[in-house]
């Protein structure tokens, strides 16, 4: 079965799974110095990083950062121009193609064959990757239950719902039993609800063993699913950690969103950067950001000043946040 071999160890974490096989920290993925130039243009500008078996990994970063050239590197798209990369035990530069039998690819763009059916998809693909006709079967129809699409096996691919086709993506990747899968905005484009199933199923994919690498705009997803990530600005490694450790080291755990006028948020604004950890506008100009490890004690300070604030929100800092004050909230021309 294509599940057997992890079945004893599902539901213990990834960290427990790889202690019981005394396998911690196993990397399935090392860079060091990685750099790629197209023609005078330096995409990526000598990165470091390392994933670990089992792990979800993420890349981070606004448009033109370097994170999909990365992400090209490491699934063969792009050769790099300069420094070290060892994928699943192997160089890039000298065993490409073995790499990518061990690898499984989700892109962005649907590119499923809507001329096949939803099985005949997965039978094909099994091909590019010389599986006998009946291994590609018994996976092609273990992946479509995996993926919650036995029903739709001989539907047409037009027929699929945005979900099910990147479901569908999903299992065709899998058809080879990569050891690494990566995976380019899986979720864009889809309702929450589709998007939750996602996040189900890529997150028990780490519980069985596999390794994820992952773009994403979704900071939310980011959160929920990665393990540890990078943020990339100007083809450098700007931060890099679990979600947890970059919202502690670069920003304070409370928020205040003060909202109102531009003469009551001038006035305000003194106020808060005397007493606020830090102070951010919004990218509108609309609000004030104020980080704070005392929210209580921060409003009760506004409300005294006899200031008129329209509308104050509370929440939780994020990854949003510290994405925001390390790239920035402008977008950029990239």
């Amino acid at each position: 079965m294509y599940f057997e071999r992890r079945r004893s160890f599902k539901g213990l974490s990834t960290r427990t799974e790889q202690a019981v096989r005394g396998q911690v920290r196993e990397t399935t993925l090392v860079a060091r110095g990685l750099k790629k130039s197209y023609g005078d243009f330096e995409a990526v500008k000598g990165v470091d990083f390392e994933v670990y078996r089992g792990e979800c990994f993420g890349f981070l970063g606004p448009n033109g950062a370097g994170k999909t050239t990365t992400m090209k590197t490491i699934y063969g798209a792009a050769i790099p121009t300069s420094g070290d990369l060892t994928v699943v035990g192997l160089d890039i530069r000298r065993e490409e193609r073995a790499v990518k039998r061990r690898i499984g690819v989700i892109p962005q763009e649907n590119n499923l064959d809507e001329d096949l059916k939803v099985r005949e998809n997965m039978l094909v693909y099994g091909r590019y990757f010389d599986l006998p006709k009946k291994v590609a079967r018994q996976r092609a129809d273990e992946l479509l239950d995996f993926v919650q699409l036995t029903e739709k096996a001989d539907a047409e691919v037009a027929e699929l719902s945005g979900g099910m086709k990147r479901r569908l993506l999903i299992a065709r990747a899998l058809i080879n039993d990569p050891d690494l899968v990566v995976l380019d905005e899986p979720t864009t484009g889809l309702d929450p609800q589709a998007r939750h199933l996602v996040w189900d199923k890529l997150r028990e994919l780490t519980l069985r063993g596999k390794t994820l690498i992952l773009t994403t705009h979704y900071m939310e997803e980011a959160a929920r699913l990665c393990d540890r990530l990078v943020i990339m600005e100007g083809g450098k490694i700007i931060a890099g950690g679990t979600p947890a450790g970059l919202i502690s080291e670069h920003v304070s755990p409370q928020v205040l969103e003060f909202r109102s006028n531009q003469d009551s948020l001038r006035e305000l604004r003194p106020l808060l950067d005397r007493e606020a950890d830090n102070v951010e506008e919004s990218g509108s100009g609309e609000a004030l950001l104020a980080f704070t490890s005392e929210a209580d004690d921060l409003m009760e300070t506004v409300r005294r000043s006899g200031i008129q604030v329209e509308n104050t929100v509370y929440r939780q800092s994020g990854l949003e946040d510290v994405f925001l004050r390390l790239t920035g909230r402008s977008l950029t021309n990239s």
